[in-house]
């Protein structure tokens, strides 16, 4: 009697938990009212009085080190400034995030090099506990070198952005000076150019034609597109557009003209280009093929030599 008084609770105890399981997993496919809704009303200020409701973390991660991470990005951000120069490079190299985002970025970076570099300080601590406080002062050197390390990679990133940008832009210029010759207005050859061509300038003109479609004036999103690039190649182009739709200057004309002073520069920055790596290019050819022809040519005589004197 007592074995199946046992087995009955047992049996009682895992049906239990297999029903709050079952719950719980159903309770998550479920999307939560919250969810469905606050996307409708997200531009809508809340009424007085009533609480806004905050998604709950999804992982354990985020429950214990969510709150903590924002505001270390805040003392990031303070600590570190120049937040103004980070969001015009994080526009310029076409990101969709903010400051802020890109400050917690560059605190688990810092994170990963802390981590990369207390494994084997650690174990070398173990051994020898007397190098324990160099070991944390290097450990401290590879967090400042992991957020330092994220912000050149934002600068790399912008500097292979503005390269695509150079590499696009003659063609681009090009293709739009085709369709307004053709008799198209400004706003249609732009939609004709942004459908057939892929690439970083592509994306600059799809955006200022969404600005286009929303109600933003042509000169104004054109005006913004200026303001945002970081090549002046680029924002004469836009400023040269958006004054020609603004006076009725010919835009062919123009864009022909730009092209052209693009394929210049591009041009004159490679002859410079070779001119200050004269020397460097003179490398291989004095240590690499100088050598080989000399062998070469010597190489036959001392054999001859060696072959006619005893």
């Amino acid at each position: 009697m007592t074995g199946l008084v046992l087995g009955g609770v047992v049996g009682a105890a895992f049906g239990l938990g297999l029903v709050l399981v079952l719950t719980a997993v159903l309770s998550r496919r479920r999307a939560v009212f919250a969810t469905r809704v606050l996307p409708y009303l997200r531009d809508l200020p809340p009424p007085p009085g009533t609480l806004v409701p905050v998604a709950s973390p999804t992982s354990a991660f985020a429950a214990v080190f969510g709150p903590v991470v924002p505001r270390a990005a805040a003392l990031a951000d303070r600590v570190l400034g120049g937040s103004a120069s980070v969001g015009r490079r994080l526009d310029r190299a076409g990101l969709t995030t903010d400051v802020h985002d890109f400050r917690v970025e560059q605190l688990v970076w810092g994170l990963g090099g802390f981590a990369v570099a207390a494994v084997p300080a650690a174990v070398v601590a173990v051994r020898s506990p007397d190098r324990a406080v160099p070991l944390m002062i290097l450990c401290c050197c590879a967090f400042v070198l992991g957020v330092l390390l994220r912000e050149n990679r934002l600068t790399a990133q912008v500097t292979r952005r503005e390269e695509r940008i150079l590499q696009e832009f003659p063609t681009i210029a090009e293709l739009l000076a085709l369709a307004v010759a053709a008799g198209e207005g400004p706003v249609a050859a732009l939609d004709r150019v942004v459908a057939r061509s892929h690439g970083e300038l592509s994306g600059e003109l799809r955006r200022v034609l969404a600005d286009v479609r929303t109600g933003t004036p042509v000169t104004a999103a054109f005006d913004l597109m200026a303001a945002r690039s970081g090549l002046p190649v680029v924002a004469r182009f836009a400023e040269g557009l958006a004054i020609a739709v603004e006076r009725g200057t010919p835009l062919a004309d123009v864009l022909h003209a730009q092209a052209a002073d693009v394929r210049e520069a591009g041009r004159r920055s490679l002859i410079e280009s070779a001119s200050r790596k004269e020397i460097a290019m003179m490398v291989p050819v004095v240590f690499g093929v100088l050598p080989v022809v000399v062998v070469f040519a010597f190489w036959p005589g001392l054999v001859g030599l060696h072959l006619v004197v005893p």
